[in-house]
């Protein structure tokens, strides 16, 4: 493990510390509107589920219940940002940006509207909900727009410290979380920065490259993966854009190989963003574990999970099977 990342000293406890991404959420825009009171929350009538419940009890005045009409909530969040406040739009992902993506690339992202948009229940893991309330498509979607920042974080501190530095960034802002209870790796003392990639874990034989909760599995792999004799590398890749290609490339050269690691499509999402970093700066053979181009199902998040290969099994395999490749 590298200590400079100052991970969760429990991480691998089986009573390992486990707390939902979104308590994050609720928590960081608590603390920005106590710090500054041009910060405002919308929602679309969910509230409870996104966690903006807990800035609505102690800003009532500064809280804006939209309704079911989320191109409506990203006009009125773009209309209160080009006239000073600092907006923070909560809704599913399929929600948000889901149902309002003309509406964040023209009224937020070609005005540079000063926008935060956060998208609660992203991923496989949101469960029993089924394929129209699973958000795998998002962080393809909005990467491709001009001027806006996207963060994955990988658990509930995390979390709380995206949405803050979301507050404080100037432009637009997207980031996703999730709904389940999930591993804390992190501590209030983990380095984040927006655009900076963490070594979690020091390795040289592959790089496992890793967003969001599955950060943690990533990490169980790889600690499983030494027992094999396999010293895998941990990067946890927060920011898709402005990816850090330094990092990515720097690894890639040590280790010679790359498994991307995501609650996501395969297909655009950080298994996309970090092969066309590698492609550009330093091509080497690459796995990429996600969501397999489909559509997901009801289910519990783990079967889930398994099922669709983001499991430690399969993040092993795909760690076997990069190595087998390279020259």
């Amino acid at each position: 493990m590298n200590e400079a990342a100052k991970l969760n000293p429990k991480l691998f406890d089986p009573e390992v510390e486990q707390v939902p991404t979104r308590n994050g959420y609720g928590e960081g825009v608590v603390v920005l509107g106590e710090k500054n009171p041009d910060v405002v929350v919308l929602t679309g009538d969910l509230s409870e589920s996104t966690r903006a419940n807990m800035f609505e009890e102690k800003f009532p005045e500064r809280f804006i219940e939209c309704g079911v009409a989320e191109q409506n909530m990203m006009g009125i969040a773009a209309g209160l940002a080009l006239s000073g406040k600092i907006p923070f739009v909560s809704s599913y992902a399929v929600f948000v940006p889901g149902r309002c993506w003309d509406q964040l690339r023209v009224s937020v992202c070609y005005s540079k509207a000063n926008v935060k948009v956060a998208g609660a229940h992203a991923g496989i893991s949101v469960g029993p909900d089924g394929a129209t309330h699973q958000a795998l498509e998002d962080v393809a979607t909005v990467r491709v727009l001009p001027n806006i920042v996207v963060v994955v974080p990988c658990d509930s501190i995390e979390t709380r410290k995206v949405t803050i530095a979301a507050g404080e960034h100037v432009g637009p802002f997207y980031f996703r979380y999730t709904r389940e209870k999930t591993p804390v790796i992190t501590t209030e003392e983990t380095p984040f920065k927006i655009g900076k990639a963490e070594i979690f874990r020091e390795g040289e034989d592959v790089t496992i490259v890793a967003c969001g909760p599955l950060v943690y599995q990533a990490l169980v792999a790889a600690e499983e993966l030494e027992k094999e004799g396999v010293k895998a590398e941990v990067i946890n890749n927060h920011t898709i854009k402005p990816i850090d290609k330094l990092t990515l490339a720097s690894s890639a050269k040590k280790t010679g190989a790359v498994v991307t690691v995501e609650e996501h499509q395969i297909n655009g999402g950080l298994g996309g963003a970090v092969a066309e970093v590698l492609a550009e700066n330093y091509p080497v053979p690459m796995e990429r574990i996600g969501m397999p181009d489909t559509f997901g199902e009801s289910g519990e998040p783990n079967q889930l999970l398994e099922k669709y290969g983001m499991s430690v099994k399969k993040i092993k395999e795909a760690v076997k099977t990069v190595m087998k490749r390279k020259m």
